[in-house]
């Protein structure tokens, strides 16, 4: 089974790069070429298509930071997990719950939801 701990920590770190090359090789490491994303405000694959949607991201919420409060559950194939956005210590301004595919070793599909959104 996929060490889903260390690449959800990736995936993470993925969100969290705002260097825009150093994002992008940790997109093509964290995914496989072909990836898919899916939440509530985009659908986009292929790293390209990914490292845009994580850059937008960071623009509308620039100076906030991922974080996961717990671990992730997972079993196969898959991984289910929370997520936080906010500043450190304080309370998050967006909370979500990702389910990710791996194939090997990479994420391969992620199934994104919002519990929060800021108002």
């Amino acid at each position: 089974m996929t060490d889903a701990r260390t690449i959800v920590e990736q995936y993470i770190a993925v969100w969290n790069e705002t260097d825009g090359d150093k994002r992008r090789a940790l997109v093509a490491d964290v995914f496989t070429a072909d990836a898919g994303y899916t939440d509530p405000l985009g659908a986009v694959s292929g790293h390209d298509g990914i490292d845009r949607f994580v850059a937008g991201a960071q623009q509308q919420f620039g100076g906030l930071t991922f974080s996961l409060p717990a671990e992730p559950d997972a079993h196969h194939d898959l991984a289910r997990f929370r997520w936080y956005l906010g500043a450190p210590g304080a309370e998050p301004v967006a909370i979500g719950f990702d389910v990710v595919e791996f194939e090997d070793g990479k994420i391969a599909r992620v199934h994104g939801f919002l519990d929060k959104l800021p108002g």
